[in-house]
């Protein structure tokens, strides 16, 4: 699976494609920065504007408006630019994986499913990578940026309901709520991986004797493809079952996490010792570093199902070793 990055002839994207999506990526991020200072200095200008008539003038608040475009429009660029460039970096490694399984094919067409590893896991693994692996490289990258704002900004917010005094106090509330509810999820989740795996299996059964039945109508007969879809339908509402409370959890979390900044930041709210515009530029500082750190939270699903690919592909390539080693010795 991961000789993209270690065979010569594809060095030119694996690793140039690695560095420009790197780039690409923490300029985007520098971006985000620049548009959280905006934030706060745009509020502070709304405050005033709405508390002192007449104290800004029109082209300045429009200005503000144009100099946002500008960061926008360019991120946007950006962002696309990087889209385009992932999609094509993620076929290239699915290539990679093909381009082998179809040199050893005489040899891999001997394994049960060998068609839907080859065809159908290479392109959920190279889609779910393209999704996963940008989003990680993505949050390291926010959360790198973002902690030592708000690390600074956190100064002035020295105080927490019910416990009192505590220095950088958003900057622990990020961490220890994102990491609490990260292993309140993936304890709520733990069984997933190994049921989304079995019903890769229950389906591949039921596809490959459907598939068999295109030529012997007496394999798609009852019983037979009864009792297969029988075992397909039990694994699929198992999963539903387990997703019901994984979800309430999940969503629970999530939601409760949205007045989390607000509550932190009450006691300071009250006695008017910050502005508007600080109140913006922290929360979403405090957002962004929540949410990075909030990665596996929120991509479980998926990482689920990558889980499920990996273990088939790798099942896959252990059994294709196996026979060119059988091939050698004979």
């Amino acid at each position: 699976m991961f000789r993209f990055f270690v065979t010569k002839s594809w060095f030119p994207w694996s690793i140039g494609g690695s560095l420009f999506i790197l780039i690409s990526t923490w300029y985007q991020v520098q971006l985000d920065v620049k548009i959280n200072e905006w934030f706060g200095e745009f509020y502070d200008t709304l405050q005033k504007a709405l508390t002192t008539p007449n104290s800004v003038t029109e082209l300045e608040f429009i200005a503000y408006l144009f100099t946002f475009a500008k960061i926008a429009g360019l991120w946007i660029v950006i962002a696309v630019i990087t889209g385009f460039f992932t999609s094509h970096w993620t076929f290239r490694w699915r290539t990679s994986m093909a381009d082998y399984y179809h040199n050893n094919w005489s040899k891999a067409r001997l394994i049960e499913g060998a068609s839907q590893r080859v065809q159908e896991d290479t392109l959920k693994f190279a889609r779910i990578m393209e999704g996963l692996g940008v989003g990680l490289l993505e949050s390291l990258m926010t959360l790198f940026a973002f902690t030592p704002i708000l690390w600074v900004l956190s100064k002035q917010i020295d105080k927490l309901p019910w416990i009192g005094q505590v220095d950088h106090a958003l900057v622990w509330v990020a961490i220890l709520s994102a990491l609490g509810g990260t292993a309140l999820l993936v304890v709520a989740g733990i069984k997933l991986p190994g049921i989304e795996y079995d019903i890769q299996k229950e389906e591949a059964a039921y596809r490959k004797e459907l598939v068999l039945g295109e030529d012997d109508p007496i394999r798609t007969a009852p019983p037979t493809i009864g009792q297969l879809y029988s075992r397909v339908r039990r694994i699929h509402y198992k999963m539903y079952f387990h997703y019901l409370y994984f979800n309430v959890v999940k969503w629970s979390y999530l939601q409760g996490m949205v007045i989390v900044p607000y509550l932190a930041l009450a006691p300071t709210i009250v006695t008017g010792a910050i502005t508007l515009g600080f109140v913006q530029q922290i929360t979403r500082a405090f957002g962004k570093v929540e949410t990075s750190l909030q990665y596996f939270v929120r991509s479980w699903p998926v990482i689920v199902e990558l889980i499920s690919v990996y273990r088939r592909l790798r099942e896959f390539e252990a059994k294709l070793r196996s026979q060119e080693s059988i091939s050698e010795k004979v």
